[in-house]
């Protein structure tokens, strides 16, 4: 099984950049590559998002970096929602997450990042998820983009015609990010998350 780590020590970031180890630690000293220190040691640690920006600042390919983590986009007009949703998927660290809040964005971003899935409220302010959905099934290009659909909304032909329209999932409004997570993983066919006891 592989886990992607949200967290690298000095070595692991220098294979990362593939630059020497003394390099990683003199950024990290210099305060050019951000981290933090574990406590009661002098071990230095370096989360991905840091590492990750770190690359791009320097112009090393973040290919070793990414590889193994799915590409998500979250399309909802609720901002507030959005960010909840974000910020599950990135504490989880095996996604890459983008967002938009309407459908004309949302056609933008599927297009220009590739996901490998589409969070989709039903409920847009421009154009409505089925729309989305049938934009999306129409390139073929886009044939392995999942979509799971998310809506308050109940009636059963509704929901037969998201998946007519190309939606791989539903879900009812309201549920837990935790619920969330387990269902795009399930359809990305990656593990569910380890629930911490």
């Amino acid at each position: 099984m592989s886990t992607t780590k949200t967290v690298f020590t000095t070595g692991e970031a220098a294979k990362i950049c593939k630059v020497s180890q003394q390099t990683i630690i003199r950024c990290f000293d210099n305060g050019t590559l951000k981290g933090f220190r574990v406590p009661g040691s002098r071990f230095r640690r370096i989360p991905r998002d840091h590492l990750f920006v770190f690359m791009k600042d320097n112009g090393i390919p973040t290919d070793a970096l990414e590889s193994g983590r799915k590409k998500l986009l979250i399309v909802d007009d609720d901002q507030d929602l959005v960010d909840l949703m974000r910020d599950g998927f990135e504490r989880d660290g095996r996604f890459e997450v983008r967002t938009a809040n309407n459908g004309f964005d949302a056609g933008m971003q599927v297009k220009e990042f590739r996901p490998d899935l589409v969070v989709l409220d039903v409920m847009l302010p421009d154009i409505n998820g089925r729309e989305v959905c049938q934009r999306v099934r129409s390139d073929r290009t886009m044939d392995t983009v999942k979509i799971l659909c998310i809506s308050g909304m109940v009636e059963a032909d509704k929901i037969a015609d998201l998946r007519s329209a190309g939606a791989n999932e539903f879900m009812q409004k309201p549920f837990t990010i935790d619920q969330l997570i387990d269902r795009v993983c399930d359809q990305l066919e990656v593990d569910r998350p380890v629930a911490m006891v």
